[in-house]
């Protein structure tokens, strides 16, 4: 007599998981139709979670979603090539009551994770191209060697105030020239011992300086061979977009046509002010704490350069600072070229300085 197979079939049921993802082990809630079926630790592996559901839940539709952050990407790529609906939720767009954030735990967010992917109330991130998010790990790395090569900067200027050694008035405060460092090299301390410490001070910052420049070189080489480079040039048409603003831009944002439109853009750059209304009163709280910091801070730097190169820009700077401060005046000037980038990427046109608004 051929024994009947006792394992159950799920043919289309929805089956909502909740991965909250640590290093060394994960912890997964498992929902269906309004139920918590099961909450337990596994192994950090996308396989493993794919295996389970196909024993326990099999012909099961499966939802999962993880918080962004140190795990990247790669889980979600996984989960998606076994069949998975994935997302990835930014941590500050997921709804937690008081009682979850005074109870913190691994399970309580994993449960949490779950109840909100069946409620529909969770949102995914944009998920980059893998090129893409190689070319901004790239861009990124650059970012983090300009500020430690600041930091060692500051620990030059405290060394040698430390023995009393006088730096000359005009010295270059941002950027050390050849010349500078080798005056720098030429300082003589009592012993040799601090000069010492001086040079692996300065070899240290030739080092960074040297990385820096072979980042360029190879981001510009990559942007080339991956025919990228077409729509580097043209955001460097807008005034005050240099070859660094394009390229991060680009990494950071990859596609326009993903913002509905301006306002969604200008919003997840940060340009836009938080309102707090209540009743008949509106408080305007200042440009959004949560943003994306690599953008807004260069486009608020190249800001300054594009008053300076756009007539409209400079008339319109001139206007606001009648009645607010330069920085106020500036950050309006940022989130209009954010405006003029947002209108020859979706175009294709390149920019023409004028004294149109």
């Amino acid at each position: 007599m051929q024994k009947e197979n006792s394992s159950p079939e799920f043919n289309n049921q929805e089956f909502y998981l909740g991965i909250d993802v640590h290093k060394k082990n994960w912890t997964v809630t498992i929902r269906s139709s309004g139920i918590v079926m099961k909450t337990f630790s596994m192994n950090p592996k996308p396989k493993e979670i794919s295996q389970y559901m196909q024993k326990h839940y099999p012909g099961g539709k499966y939802h999962s979603v993880y918080e962004a952050g140190f795990t990247g990407y790669w889980i979600h790529r996984e989960l998606i090539s076994y069949g998975f609906n994935n997302i990835i939720a930014a941590p500050t767009e997921i709804p937690t009551s008081w009682k979850e954030k005074e109870n913190k735990r691994d399970p309580v967010d994993s449960r949490k994770l779950a109840r909100e992917l069946e409620n529909g109330s969770l949102e995914g991130i944009y998920i980059p191209s893998l090129l893409n998010q190689e070319i901004r790990s790239l861009v990124r790395l650059r970012s983090q060697i300009i500020k430690s090569q600041s930091r060692l900067k500051n620990q030059i200027k405290s060394y040698l105030n430390f023995y009393g050694q006088k730096l000359p008035e005009n010295y270059e405060l941002r950027h050390w020239s050849r010349s500078f460092i080798e005056y720098l090299r030429g300082i003589d301390f009592e012993y040799p011992i601090g000069k010492a410490q001086l040079e692996i001070y300065l070899d240290e910052l030739v080092n960074k300086r040297n990385q820096l420049v072979n980042i360029v070189k190879k981001t510009r080489d990559y942007l080339k061979g991956y025919n990228l480079w077409e729509i580097i040039d043209l955001l460097s048409s807008v005034p005050g977009i240099g070859f660094t603003t394009a390229v991060t831009l680009y990494s950071e944002l990859e596609d326009i046509g993903r913002f509905r439109n301006f306002d969604n853009l200008a919003s997840y750059v940060g340009l836009v002010p938080s309102i707090r209304s209540s009743s008949e009163k509106e408080l305007v709280l200042g440009i959004k704490r949560h943003h994306n910091r690599q953008i807004r801070q260069l486009l608020v730097e190249s800001a300054w350069v594009a008053v300076r190169n756009d007539p409209a820009l400079t008339r319109a700077y001139g206007n606001y600072q009648r009645r607010m401060s330069k920085q106020e005046a500036i950050i309006r000037i940022a989130k209009k070229l954010l405006s003029r980038i947002h209108y020859v990427w979706r175009t294709g046109n390149r920019y023409k300085c004028s004294l149109v608004n």
